[in-house]
């Protein structure tokens, strides 16, 4: 695990929520060129490798958008994402089990969209974020809660229930900044 690890996460957040809003819109060039901004910003991927990275991301994505996808190779591309992930973070995370658990988020939040129950989709949350960034499972809960909150906002856009679509987004991209500001708080904790 690196000693010391730091990202901006008002930038993440930005990037990330940016990047959903372009894949909810089918916006593939956009989105891949946020997400080679959030690749550089996240996890420290230079240019050009952060465009491989954001293409086997945006790959994935894609790969994910029919209901009968071949969950296999989206497995593929998101393992190809990670591992340049974990290579330039210097986290230390195990690629092939982030991708999985980041397939299991894909899939959890599919299959929940529009339940009032949302613990095993919180429970995936908490895994993810445990596996990437190496704190304990009670570090990082508030920020699984954010980004479930995130989540659930996008499903509110996305279904057109929502009544204030720019003010979600808004709203969304608050909730992202305060899960990874939570995130990065706890590094430096760790790091201290």
């Amino acid at each position: 695990m690196a000693t010391s690890f730091h990202f901006h996460p008002e930038r993440v957040a930005y990037f990330e929520a940016a990047g959903w809003r372009a894949y909810y819109d089918r916006r593939w060039f956009k989105m891949l060129y946020l997400i080679v901004a959030l690749c550089q910003e996240q996890f420290h991927i230079p240019f050009p490798q952060s465009l491989l990275a954001a293409y086997y991301t945006t790959r994935a994505s894609i790969a994910w958008v029919p209901v009968d996808h071949d969950e296999k190779k989206v497995e593929l591309y998101l393992k190809q994402f990670y591992r340049i992930a974990a290579r330039y973070s210097k986290l230390g995370f195990d690629y092939g089990k982030v991708a999985e658990l980041e397939l299991l988020y894909f899939d959890v939040h599919r299959r929940l969209v529009g339940t009032a129950e949302k613990s095993e989709f919180l429970q995936v949350l908490i895994q993810l974020h445990y596996a990437i960034f190496g704190l304990s499972e009670e570090q990082v809960r508030e920020s699984a809660e954010y980004r479930l909150l995130a989540a659930d906002t996008v499903d509110l856009i996305t279904g057109k229930k929502s009544t204030d679509v720019e003010g979600d987004w808004a709203k969304l991209e608050a909730y992202l900044r305060r899960c990874y500001s939570l995130i990065q708080e706890h590094l430096d904790k760790k790091e201290a």
